[in-house]
């Protein structure tokens, strides 16, 4: 008998996806939205619209979605229609004349390796500053014509999506990307089967997914392993970005590094220089040193050698915190089996490591990064400082100050970041060529040549396109998820494009110091609620799910921002996102920014607004340290008057009050006969003339190369050369000169200290000799003198000069050394004599750093 009247068990529901098949004739258009050249290409983004408007802004204008839903009747309409059909063969004569354009032979070919890439809003495999930053190069070495690949991940859910709830905590959303609607290409096997990529992990294969994504003339590949073979357990290795656990960023950065060579591997792509773009990617040299161990039969130290050679790592954070720390047992657990492969020691892998070898640190993936690039680079020339004395402890026989640590100052992809109104006055007064050369100075001193009402007019228009954004998007969203409707039409009322806007927009770390603004809030009040000269402020920004002071951070401000005084004057806008950020940075006046000083590595928003006539309020810290001018925007000293943060902070807002009180404000609002501020203008003008064409990622390519990539491969070709005799020479040389440095022997020391300065007359007097038996030692070797400042404080010494002696006598295996040079610091000083081996094979002293004080 049948007692249920019904049964089922639980669907199995799977993906089916109908699109439209475009007409021979528009096809086209789908080969270009499959490429991320129209992100920055305004014709290209027109041409989309127009297809189909409704369905444009629908898809949130993605063009592959827009494509995929084309309606017949509209496809044959565009068809009929002769106008269009010409310009879209003219975008697509573009798109193709730009494709086909050879690369640059005089430039290195380069790999890089990042965990995440801002290309555009559809593509959610960013978080904020360092994909955005890694996506805007990979777009500058698109238009530089450089053969350049990339390696990533295509991730199922990316970063997460932002709203508040009603008392302002912030809400993490992840949500599933449709893979087949983004501009991204499966990568398939000649059988036309999807190309699985096998990375061996310590017990078990991970299998992955590969994915293209073409941005203009590079490729950047995506590993995913979101599929079957894989246990639910690693599927979400590539669910999230800076998701999950330890173990999971474990698991990510071995399938970056590792798995990234591999698919380059798999894929027959070699390149001349590898770039590790953060210590995420530091693993890709343990599978580089694997490579050549075993198919060139070098030996691990002969190998290092050749993967260190053309070997760059770029480092975006400023605090030892903010690098990551494995624990021995993780780093054990994954990387054991391999480890055993190279040859070496447990130990001698977890030394790589760590700055203190031999103790029981964790592993530091930034440490190990450094210890296989010959290069290191951050990514301003403070951060440059920073980073020389957070790594110093790797090379302790050095000051921070002599280390090989370089910098790169980030840049913008100005056709990314760039509104199409500020292009078209680029085009009109720099010329359609001046991409090609966006980082001449020369050129930029045509914008002194603009009308002032032009340009005046033109950030008006900017303002406006801001607000009815701000009052069309956030509408919705805030009506449905605040609980006084009357409120929020009062607050989308009172969003003014005639007021002083402010815009405040980046991740929601503490150390941005958000909360500047809000120290003295009857002082803030008057500033907002001058009818007068009336003055708004714009927040948008999202804390890390786990970042409790960060989501504090928003929640304060969205209490202060919906008290009566406020109400309207202060606005937070949810989900911070690339789509958001274009509007802020080309619609508000000034951007402000607050960081705690040394902790902003470069940053690049500031930039951004720069590009667009926005004029920035900035401590002097990351890039703004290098480039602010005076009378072309607004400065916080870079020095702390406070040891005591609290009133440190204290200080920085008032400091901010009274800028806006006394200049800021008053400036904006000097207003002549025709309604706009002609001093307002010249700041413009001078920021735009003097600070801009020093901040696109043209320049900074330009960097990389001259100070990086030439060399590098340069040096790699020479260790390459005749089955790596030079590298081989190099290994041997520093084996021979480790086993017998401690032999050496200071013979004699003749130094004085106390010196008279001269200015009048050079100085024959000789200062200092010193006497050194080589014993076994085969090496050269040099002796200087390191002159210090004792720093009681700290009880850090201040490096001041090293003065060189001068080999002038040898006699057997005794040294003769002298030096005449005359110190050049007046006061008093201590001074140290240093021994180190020289070798002209190296490409500087911390490739081996020894040294013997004496």
């Amino acid at each position: 008998m049948i007692i249920q009247s019904s049964y089922s068990n639980t669907p199995v529901w799977r993906d089916i996806h109908v699109h439209t098949e475009l007409p021979a004739e528009l096809r086209p258009l789908e080969e270009i939205a499959h490429n991320l050249w129209w992100v920055w290409n305004e014709e290209a983004k027109a041409i989309f619209e127009i297809l189909d408007p409704e369905e444009w802004e629908k898809s949130e204008k993605n063009p592959v979605i827009l494509l995929q839903n084309l309606q017949t009747d509209i496809a044959e309409r565009v068809i009929g229609n002769r106008e269009m059909m010409e310009r879209i063969g003219q975008v697509y004569r573009k798109f193709r004349n730009y494709m086909e354009a050879p690369h640059n032979s005089a430039r290195p070919s380069v790999a890089y390796f990042s965990m995440e890439y801002g290309l555009s809003h559809v593509l959610k495999i960013y978080s904020g500053g360092l994909g955005i930053l890694a996506g805007d190069y990979l777009k500058e070495a698109s238009d530089s014509n450089v053969d350049m690949t990339a390696v990533g991940f295509l991730y199922r859910y990316g970063y997460f999506t932002q709203s508040l709830s009603i008392d302002g905590q912030q809400i993490a959303h992840y949500e599933a990307q449709n893979f087949g609607n983004l501009p991204i290409t499966q990568m398939k096997n000649e059988d036309g089967s999807p190309m699985i990529l096998e990375v061996p992990f310590h017990d078990r294969p991970i299998y992955s997914h590969v994915w293209k994504v073409a941005v203009g003339r590079i490729n950047l590949y995506l590993m995913d392993t979101d599929l079957e073979p894989n246990s639910e357990y690693d599927r979400s290795i590539t669910h999230q970005l800076y998701g999950g656990d330890w173990e999971n960023r474990m698991k990510q950065e071995y399938l970056l590094g590792i798995g990234g060579i591999l698919l380059l591997n798999k894929l027959g792509i070699k390149k001349e220089v590898y770039h590790m773009n953060e210590g995420h990617a530091a693993l890709i040299s343990v599978q580089r040193l694997l490579d050549f161990i075993r198919q060139e039969g070098l030996t691990f130290r002969e190998a290092l050698e050749v993967v260190r050679a053309s070997s760059l790592y770029t480092v975006h954070t400023p605090v030892p915190a903010g690098h990551d720390y494995f624990d021995e047992a993780l780093i054990g657990k994954y990387m054991t089996p391999i480890v055993q492969q190279l040859g070496i020691s447990w130990q001698q892998f977890m030394d790589m490591g760590r700055a203190n070898p031999g103790t029981q640190e964790k592993f530091s993936m930034s440490v190990f990064a450094l210890n296989t690039a010959q290069e290191t680079n951050g990514v301003s020339q403070l951060h440059g400082a920073v980073s020389r004395k957070m790594f110093q402890p790797v090379w302790k026989g050095y000051f921070p100050e002599e280390l090989h640590v370089g910098y790169v100052t980030n840049g913008v992809h100005l056709p990314s970041w760039a509104s199409s109104s500020v292009k078209e006055l680029y085009e009109k007064y720099f010329g359609e060529s001046f991409y090609g050369d966006q980082s001449n100075p020369a050129i930029w001193e045509n914008i002194r040549n603009v009308n002032d009402e032009e340009l005046w007019e033109l950030r008006m228009h900017l303002k406006k396109k801001l607000v009815d954004y701000i009052q069309v998007e956030f509408r919705e969203g805030w009506l449905k998820n605040q609980a006084d409707p009357s409120r929020i039409m009062s607050i989308l009322e009172e969003v003014n494009p005639n007021a002083l806007l402010i815009g405040f927009s980046r991740r929601f770390a503490t150390y941005k110091r958000a909360h500047l603004l809000f120290s003295d809030l009857e002082r803030l009040s008057r500033i907002v609620n001058n009818p007068k000269y009336p003055v708004q402020f714009i927040f948008a920004g999202k804390a890390h799910p786990a970042d409790g002071g960060g989501q504090g951070l928003i929640r304060q401000i969205v209490e202060i921002s919906r008290r009566p005084e406020f109400l309207g004057k202060i606005i937070f806008l949810e989900n911070y996102d690339m789509r958001l950020a274009k509007r802020l940075v080309s619609g508000v006046d000034i951007w402000l920014n607050t960081p705690t000083r040394a902790q902003e590595a470069s940053g690049t928003s500031g930039e951004k607004a720069e590009m667009n006539g926005v004029l920035n309020l900035s401590v002097l810290d990351g890039w703004w340290y290098e480039g602010y001018r005076e009378g072309a925007g607004w400065a916080l000293t870079e020095k702390k008057t406070y040891d005591n943060q609290s009133f440190q902070d204290e200080l920085d807002a008032s400091t901010i009050y009274s800028l806006l009180e006394n200049e800021i404000i008053p400036l904006y609002y000097a207003h002549n006969s025709q309604g706009y501020s002609p001093e307002w203008i010249q700041y413009i003008k001078k920021s735009m003339a003097e600070i801009a064409p020093h901040y696109t990622t043209k320049r900074m390519m330009d960097d990389y190369y001259d100070r990086f990539y030439h060399k590098l491969a340069e040096r790699s070709r020479l260790l390459h050369a005749d089955r790596y005799a030079k590298a081989k020479k190099i290994v041997r040389w520093k084996e021979d000169t480790a086993a017998k440095w401690d032999t050496l022997e200071v013979v004699k020391i003749e130094f004085n200290p106390n010196q008279k300065m001269d200015f009048r007359h050079s100085n024959d007097e000789i200062y200092g000799k010193v006497v050194i038996d080589r014993k076994e030692l085969t090496c050269d070797i040099g002796v200087e003198c390191v002159v210090v400042d004792p720093d009681a404080k700290n009880n850090e010494p201040q490096f001041i000069e090293a003065c060189v002696f001068e080999l002038v006598k040898r006699e057997g295996s005794l040294l003769y050394f002298e030096t005449r040079k005359a110190l050049k610091n007046p006061g008093s000083h201590q001074y140290g004599l240093r021994v180190y081996p020289k070798n002209p094979d190296l490409p500087h002293r911390m490739d081996f750093a020894y040294v013997r004080w004496i």
